[in-house]
């Protein structure tokens, strides 16, 4: 199905070149001169190396339809990730290096959607926000600045987050896996 080019979004399938590609990144330029462009991180799913296209919003591109399915993350085994389908119970396998850094936010027991495409894992979909504790940052200090200023802080699955001053260590917080940025404390 034709999509147009500034239409891409993170998670799609795209027939590129005449290779199929999992959208990683995009991000949309405007520069002062000349006509705006997205750029797309991408990895070819059949060999799995990564590159970087440059798209005007006029292109167009193929957006390969995949079959999604609700999965249950197991465990990982060296460099493979095992999933169980929530309907049928069946496991699978795909390499960790498909979810790029996402893996990181991988839960024991975490609910996700995997892409197929003619039975293949293609794609693994997290959800949107994840409950993280907060191992390693800055002791707060009252008064230190009068401007709202976040400061780096390490989660408990090793991801680097910038945070609120007065978040310490040992609470939980809520990140959005889509941009590992900081949404809330966790209730």
């Amino acid at each position: 199905m034709k999509q147009q080019a500034n239409l891409i979004r993170a998670g799609w399938i795209i027939e590129h070149n005449g290779r199929q590609w999992t959208v990683l990144n995009t991000a949309i330029t405007k520069p002062g001169k000349g006509g705006a462009y997205i750029q797309v991180e991408m990895r070819d799913i059949n060999s799995g190396n990564k590159t970087n296209e440059r798209f005007r919003t006029a292109d167009t591109v193929e957006k390969l339809m995949s079959e999604t399915i609700d999965c249950q993350y197991l465990y990982s085994e060296g460099d493979k990730l095992f999933f169980m389908n929530k309907e049928t119970y069946d496991q699978m396998e795909i390499p960790a290096d498909m979810m790029g850094e996402s893996v990181g936010f991988l839960q024991d027991n975490m609910d996700v959607t995997m892409n197929l495409i003619e039975g293949r894992p293609v794609g693994v979909s997290l959800p949107q926000q994840v409950v993280l504790t907060v191992v390693e940052t800055e002791p707060y200090i009252k008064g230190q600045t009068v401007t709202t200023s976040y400061k780096p802080a390490i989660m408990d699955n090793g991801m680097r987050v910038m945070i609120p001053p007065f978040v310490t260590t040992g609470e939980k917080i809520v990140v959005a896996t889509a941009d590992t940025t900081y949404v809330e404390r966790a209730k």
